[in-house]
């Protein structure tokens, strides 16, 4: 039986973060149905943050990409939620190579957690790294 995982993503990329790699998160995120010229199918199979509006998970699953104004700095504020099954957890760096080389800081970048568990495993970019940590 497969295990079944909410995936969260929420950060803000920098202000200059390059057209193509917000053209890829916003294919990912269902906002455009063409895969961007520049992503390899090989890596970037499927649409990985694109809301199933028939999710099973509480309140449904969201994603978001907006401009955003904080405070005199401009950003790309992401925020997507959705529902993964175990085989997929292996595309999570696919997402988090593409993000990290544009996140606004360090620290808490989003969070996976078995679907029925209380405990998660956060998500981390360091400058450009990223990993896993504990909560």
């Amino acid at each position: 039986m497969s295990l079944h995982y909410e995936v969260v993503f929420t950060c803000f990329l920098r202000d200059g973060t390059p057209e193509p790699v917000l053209d890829a998160l916003r294919w990912h995120m269902g906002a455009s149905e063409d895969r961007p010229p520049h992503l390899d199918a090989d890596e970037h199979p499927y649409q990985l943050l694109e809301p199933d509006p028939d999710s099973r998970l509480p309140g449904g699953e969201f994603a978001s990409l907006r401009y955003q104004s904080l405070g005199g700095q401009d950003a790309w504020g992401l925020f997507t939620r959705n529902l993964w099954m175990d085989d997929d957890l292996g595309e999570l760096t696919t997402v988090m190579d593409l993000l990290a080389p544009h996140v606004e800081g360090t620290g808490y970048g989003g969070h996976l957690r078995e679907e029925y568990d209380t405990a998660v495993s956060v998500l981390t970019f360091d400058d450009g790294p990223h990993g896993p940590g504990t909560g």
